[in-house]
């Protein structure tokens, strides 16, 4: 039972990467859509190349997902093991639900949420008399990193913005943004790059921490085995490649109408920011980075009616409620395990989530909504 348990575990992680991917493409390719720089298919495939890239640079995310949240000494054997699974399932669901709603909430906390939910609903607090939950890792690595990447997001996209409005006073706005529609294929593919070194380092450590609960794996460990890096790598690119159409709009044309300028801006800047992040072992949230950089760079030299706050409101309130929601769904899936056959009930919630997920895409398709990326009619860069 162990070894199917585990290879149970596994499967899901891939999922959740898959999910993951398949959630944040709009991360990193809304605003180049949204401008014309690149076609949807193109830039599905741009992105979810430069994604499998970037699983490779960095690993210091999946240590601290893996060893810095959660005391990884109480996930031992197939009880361990069931909780991991319950965890997984829950940020499954929660971003299967996002996606759906057309919401770009993080993946990391829905990750992170699910966790939590899991570990608690079956522990408590303590557990053999330590503590269950890292509270100072959740602080210091996560919530507030979490907290200042976007909040510097703004600023900084503005600052960059301001710069390019000043470079660009002087020149034709047809030409500058046919310049910055060219730039856009470097700047989106920066941000797909960083991406992939933050995101799919999620799954990367929690596959592990599954593989030292079995035993498979010195919990020394100083890299996770190159197949979980390979395998996570592949999950997200295919999960990218799968595309989130519905976020995509949100992000690249609800939150405000962005011409190529201030596109090049905000991917720029939230791919600094990820890039720094990641080698920090920050597992920050990229849908909370790039919508702030859109939200600053769209403001930038532009009144502030040009940003559309109901939406970004929304967005707002999707990061307040992740955590939460996902550590619900956790519990509950976690709960779930405890029964005979338990691993086959939650992983029927998996199957029954992916499904629904599966015909509202398939619905969404055959409404001909892709065609919503195409952007409005834009004003001229001044």
């Amino acid at each position: 039972m162990l070894w199917t348990t585990l290879v149970a575990v596994l499967a899901i992680a891939f999922l959740f990467d898959f999910t993951n991917g398949f959630h944040d493409t709009a991360n990193s390719i809304a605003t180049a859509v949204s401008t014309r720089a690149l076609s949807p298919r193109v830039a599905v495939i741009w992105a979810a190349t430069l994604n499998f890239a970037g699983a490779f640079i960095s690993f210091k995310v999946a240590a601290t997902i893996a060893k810095g949240i959660l005391n990884q000494h109480l996930f031992e054997g197939e009880s361990g093991l069931k909780i991991i699974l319950a965890g997984l399932i829950g940020a499954i669901v929660w971003n299967l639900i996002t996606w759906y709603l057309g919401l770009p909430s993080s993946s990391s906390h829905a990750l992170i949420g699910g966790m939590l939910g899991s570990a608690i609903s079956a522990f408590g607090l303590h557990a053999n008399g330590a503590r269950v939950v890292i509270w100072k890792g959740i602080y210091e690595k996560v919530l507030a990193p979490s907290l200042i990447a976007p909040l510097l997001a703004i600023p900084c996209a503005m600052l960059v913005m301001f710069a390019i409005l000043w470079i660009i006073r002087k020149r034709r706005p047809d030409r500058v943004n046919h310049i910055f529609r060219r730039l856009q294929p470097i700047s989106s593919g920066w941000l797909a790059l960083t991406h992939g070194m933050n995101d799919a380092q999620k799954t990367m450590g929690i596959a592990a921490l599954a593989l030292v609960a079995s035993g498979h794996l010195d919990p020394n460990y100083h890299r996770p085995p190159i197949w979980v890096i390979i395998g996570a790598a592949t999950a997200m690119s295919l999960g990218t490649y799968a595309g989130g159409w519905r976020i995509i709009r949100t992000v690249g044309q609800r939150i405000t109408k962005l011409e190529p300028p201030k596109a090049f801006a905000a991917e720029v800047t939230a791919g600094s920011l990820l890039w720094i992040t990641a080698h920090l072992g920050y597992p920050v949230s990229t849908t909370h980075t790039v919508s702030s950089s859109v939200l600053g760079a769209g403001a930038a030299g532009s009144r502030l009616s040009a940003v559309r706050w109901g939406v970004a409101g929304n967005i707002v309130a999707a990061w307040l409620i992740t955590i939460p929601c996902a550590a619900l769904v956790g519990a509950g899936v976690e709960v779930l395990t405890r029964l005979p056959g338990g691993v086959f009930f939650a992983l029927a919630v998996a199957a029954a989530a992916v499904a629904l997920a599966l015909y509202a895409r398939k619905l969404h398709l055959a409404a001909g909504k892709v065609e919503v990326l195409e952007p409005e009619a834009s004003s001229p860069t001044t």
